[in-house]
């Protein structure tokens, strides 16, 4: 698991039209956003720009011929088209200070907040402190939704096997099943017996698709490299990405940070360390608090949560009026 080999089936005939503008030379660290027009009021962003260098994409707004700026080839794999569409068109302008990958909406019930708010986990979030470590790092930082628990069952199981036979509208389910052959078209079918897959072998992630990485780390893959990649997305054949986007798009939240983690971090012996790379996805939940956010000496912490951080809401969902009664 150490570089992509995918090869894409189509050529790449996509114009670059996803150019940040504006970011060559900032000193700030960008802030991509992967927005769609229901995320509604976009606004919240605004008042991040003293901190961070906006590049807002929003998916599924009409196409603009004339323009070369913030549009992606389609609408696939939910966040992932945007931020690979953004390093491939803006990857010799990368911010030395890194880039920040997030969501289009303020409030959402997976924002590692007490109220659920994006953006004051943005202000809040130590940008060098959270690249200090390994480059990369997820902005979540409770355990629960997430593969980081000891409970989570390997994703290549007969066990996951089974559960996406019998609930195949269970995306996570699903796309847990689908993982390892997911990976083996990616990174390749004559990998190592260490870094393939097995079926006793869990992939420890955190959820969600949001996190910070450094620009070395995004440049320890090649520009054909996140090309390759990203026509995992577009392509149609059987080895390239389910078509059900909840799929494919969760399929790669377990890929980000085995992309992006300093290498030398995890690995053993030449080859990445499962172990090692299971390690640095999830980190313990006080010690993330107070590195991401300053949340330090936090009480009634466990490995994987922290008592008043974060409560996932009734049925994964805020109230419709969340917005209008936080603001």
């Amino acid at each position: 698991m150490d570089r992509n080999r995918y090869k894409p089936k189509t050529a790449d005939h996509s114009a670059s039209r996803g150019v940040c503008p504006r970011l060559a030379g900032s000193r700030k660290p960008a802030l991509v956003v992967a927005r769609v027009a229901a995320d509604g009021d976009a606004s919240w962003i605004d008042s991040l720009s003293k901190k961070y260098h906006p590049c807002v994409y929003t998916v599924d707004a009409p196409m603009d011929p004339a323009s070369k700026y913030l549009q992606v080839p389609r609408n696939r794999g939910h966040e992932a088209m945007v931020y690979l569409t953004f390093i491939i068109d803006n990857y010799y302008h990368i911010p030395e200070a890194g880039v920040v990958f997030v969501h289009g909406s303020r409030w959402a019930w997976h924002n590692d907040e007490p109220t659920y708010d994006n953006a004051a986990l943005l202000k809040a979030l130590d940008v060098h402190a959270a690249l200090e470590p390994w480059g990369y790092h997820n902005l979540r930082c409770d355990w629960r939704v997430s593969t980081c628990p000891p409970s989570a069952k390997p994703q290549g199981s007969m066990e996951t096997s089974v559960q996406a036979m019998i609930s195949p509208w269970d995306a996570r389910a699903v796309s847990d099943s689908l993982l390892p052959g997911a990976f083996e078209n990616i990174f390749g079918k004559v990998q190592s017996a260490d870094s393939k897959l097995g079926k006793h072998q869990t992939v420890r992630s955190q959820c969600c698709a949001q996190f910070i990485v450094g620009r070395v780390n995004i440049l320890q893959h090649t520009i054909q490299e996140y090309i390759a990649l990203r026509q995992w997305l577009l392509d149609e054949s059987n080895d390239a990405a389910p078509r059900d986007d909840r799929i494919s798009g969760r399929i790669l939240s377990y890929l980000w940070h085995i992309l992006f983690i300093k290498k030398q971090e995890v690995e053993e012996n030449g080859a990445i360390s499962l172990e090692k790379l299971n390690s640095a996805a999830c980190p313990r939940a006080p010690d993330c608090y107070c590195r991401l956010y300053g949340l330090c000496d936090l009480e009634k912490c466990t490995d994987g949560h922290c008592y008043g951080q974060y409560k996932i809401p009734p049925d994964f969902k805020i109230p419709d009026n969340w917005a209008a009664t936080h603001s």
